[in-house]
């Protein structure tokens, strides 16, 4: 079985060939959307209101994406989010329930509007309620990338909007159903929801994160929209404390997810946190680095440090 393609690609850490062809093998006919681990068992209620996502770590590439594509596997793995959900992976043991993707955000991005899609990726016409005029698929960057890092063009051919609802069914619509089901579970348990929405960056966007050096750590809160000051403050000296550099709303401030769950007035709060891949990824072979377990511990660090914390101060009096 093709690792990227079957059901052990979530969980993959192995090197892969720049040459290795994505789908090489049949993939299953639908691959779960995404794995859930609770906190606590289904039906009784979480024990922190804490909510932790991976939407970009996910590493299926189904077959009807690879056979039209025109990069080889490694450039289109370059978008990945690579190993963000084993970096976390000890969290629901920790008290904070976890979704992961399974599908890879090249085929479709989960932390983007559903239909924010590109007309000129597509043969035939988009329906009005498209959103195509975003900055996001301007940059080529919508719910179906256009382009991967450097710009390259993904696809050899056009799509049909039927692919793009396709995929949407399959994937986005699962997940964030789910998601909500989460959050929903912790605003009933706690009063308050906490979503922490977990991503990685290139070293050379930390770069413009940090004054003198890069950051190691970027705190998207949509400048103060998606969640209370308290959250990212708490976040941010618990990294801080651990010698992280970090910075906050730049280059990142939040995607859809923070954007559209982040609701501070309804008791539900939701902060990006980007990690540098120089921390622990080779971001030429997507393979960890020694600093892999090294930032597993600190993230698990974090985790405890959240579900020990008092956010009665979070829910409105």
């Amino acid at each position: 079985m093709n690792p990227l393609t079957g059901a052990g690609a979530q969980r993959s850490m192995r090197p892969m060939n720049a040459w290795e062809r994505l789908g090489g093998e049949q993939a299953p006919a639908k691959a779960a959307a995404f794995e859930l681990r609770r906190a606590a068992p289904e039906g009784e209620p979480p024990p922190t209101p804490l909510v932790f996502a991976s939407p970009h770590s996910g590493r299926v590439y189904p077959e009807d994406m690879m056979s039209a594509a025109a990069l080889d596997a490694l450039s289109i793995r370059r978008s990945e989010d690579a190993l963000v959900d084993d970096l976390i992976a000890a969290a629901p043991g920790l008290g904070a329930a976890v979704i992961a993707a399974s599908y890879a955000r090249a085929y479709i991005d989960l932390n983007r509007e559903p239909f924010e899609l590109d007309p000129a990726m597509f043969a035939d016409e988009l329906p009005e309620f498209a959103r195509a005029r975003t900055a996001r698929v301007a940059a080529g960057l919508g719910a179906i990338a256009r382009v991967v890092s450097e710009g390259q063009e993904i696809y050899r051919r056009k799509l049909t909007f039927a692919e793009a609802r396709q995929r949407i069914e399959d994937a986005h619509r699962p997940y964030h159903r789910a998601l909500e089901g989460l959050l929903a579970e912790a605003l009933a348990a706690h009063g308050v929801a906490i979503l922490i929405d977990w991503h990685s960056m290139p070293a050379a966007a930390a770069r413009a994160g940090g004054r003198d050096k890069p950051c190691d750590m970027v705190l998207g809160d949509r400048f103060g929209a998606a969640c209370a000051g308290l959250l990212t403050a708490t976040v941010e000296k618990e990294l801080e404390g651990m010698g992280y550099r970090v910075a906050r709303n730049t280059p990142y401030a939040g995607g859809y997810t923070t954007e559209h769950y982040g609701r501070p007035a309804r008791r539900t709060h939701a902060l990006q946190i980007e990690i540098n891949r120089a921390l622990y990824l080779d971001e030429a072979t997507l393979s960890p680095t020694r600093g892999f377990a090294r930032l597993k511990a600190d993230l698990e660090r974090l985790t405890e440090a959240l579900a020990r914390a008092d956010w009665s101060a979070l829910k409105p009096g």
